[in-house]
């Protein structure tokens, strides 16, 4: 494990207010508390984080995260904060923001989305560690794919069924197709100079650190929240303090 507070590192929870397909989704409660609490514990718990911020345009949402323990410096501005902005913008402005507040540069980033309430403080420090360990422009959590393999993905020419990426062996058993792997949305862990000087988030050297399905839910839709709040108390049941 690499040693704590070694590298200037700055966690950032990208937590916007506008959410159309579930409104209010950051402030949504999975067992007993509001989904940005689980991002800011496993934040706050992170051994190689140095600043942990929330950036959001909601002041609802900030004074919640505030309650929960992190540090809110800034309202994100309007412009950064519609549904259609990518987070290149949003972390460039957090970082910015931040270097002035503390007159210095950051070497690494990490986002933490609230959507992604089971992650563990080790999944943030393993990605991070990854990533600085292989030098590479950025490092994400993936999660391995069992129900729709990208084998089993078609388009259409006309009525015709094609493959869309990899051809599909007649006869091949699900258990004998490659491995294949999906980002989990858990952890985004990026160089500084990646964002800041390529203006890139990922670069073209990523890493994956690998997290169990169990703890790998990225939560878009209703249903989700049902599925992430029997998956925490599973996780629970199993001594998992989340």
């Amino acid at each position: 494990m690499l040693e704590g507070k070694k590298y200037n590192i700055l966690g950032v929870i990208t937590a916007r207010g506008g959410s159309k397909g579930i409104p209010g989704k950051n402030l949504k409660e999975i067992g007993g508390k509001p989904l940005i609490a689980y991002s800011i514990d496993a934040g706050n718990k992170s051994v190689l984080i140095t600043d942990l911020i929330v950036s959001t345009d909601s002041r609802e949402i900030a004074e919640v995260a505030k309650k929960y323990g992190v540090r809110v410096p800034f309202m994100r501005p309007s412009e950064l904060s519609s549904d259609d902005v990518p987070h290149l913008p949003v972390m460039q402005h957090a970082i910015r923001e931040m270097e002035r507040e503390n007159n210095m540069t950051y070497d690494y980033c990490v986002i933490l989305q609230p959507t992604s309430p089971l992650r563990l403080p080790e999944d943030i420090d393993a990605t991070l560690e990854k990533l600085i360990s292989s030098g590479a422009e950025s490092a994400v959590t993936v999660v391995q794919v069992v129900q729709g393999h990208p084998i089993k993905v078609k388009r259409l020419e006309g009525d015709r069924v094609l493959p869309y990426v990899i051809p599909e062996e007649e006869g091949k058993r699900r258990q004998d197709f490659p491995i294949a792997f999906r980002r989990s949305g858990a952890v985004y862990a990026m160089r500084r100079d990646t964002i800041m000087e390529k203006n890139r988030l990922y670069g073209d050297h990523i890493v994956g650190y690998e997290t169990p399905k169990e703890r790998s839910i990225d939560i878009d839709e209703p249903v989700d929240l049902v599925v992430a709040e029997y998956m925490l108390g599973e996780l629970r049941k199993k001594g998992y303090e989340i």
